[in-house]
């Protein structure tokens, strides 16, 4: 019977273990959205949660993310366009991606707008043969860049 109840009590340690991590979790996230200062960073735009995963049925890159704009007094709304370099090893040689290219520059598929926070999702397409190694996101405003972070694969 004591045994019993040892392990009832280790399966609730181990769940409440999760549900306190999830919580931590969702409080970074709501900490997030709250503006710094009024005086705080200038394009107040960041990249919060971003998952890159590639579809190996497909050989596409996807990618999710999430966007956190804190206007305090500044513009009701960021507009702006991503863009991705993405570093990928083919034919034994490395080599930088940068997406999107000259003619997809205009795509809508790049530009969003943003007041709050948005999910930005997608895929992208890599070269055949080609294995991602790492990929930069980049928020630009312009040809600006008022965010950017990375992931290594």
């Amino acid at each position: 019977m004591e045994r019993a109840t040892l392990k009832q009590l280790a399966l609730q340690v181990k769940e409440l273990e999760a549900e306190n991590t999830a919580l931590k979790e969702d409080l970074a996230f709501f900490e997030g959205l709250i503006p710094v200062s009024e005086a705080g960073d200038e394009a107040g735009v960041r990249i919060d949660r971003l998952r890159v995963e590639l579809d190996k049925n497909s050989g596409d890159m996807r990618y999710r993310m999430l966007v956190i704009h804190n206007a305090g007094k500044q513009a009701k709304e960021f507009k702006g366009t991503l863009q991705f370099l993405v570093k990928v090893r083919q034919g034994g040689k490395d080599a930088m991606l940068v997406l999107p290219s000259g003619t997809e520059q205009n795509s809508p598929k790049f530009r969003f707008e943003v007041r709050r926070f948005h999910r930005l999702e997608g895929a992208l397409s890599v070269p055949d043969g080609g294995v991602v190694k790492s990929v930069e996101v980049r928020l630009l405003q312009g040809s600006i860049v008022r965010a950017n972070q990375s992931v290594t694969l």
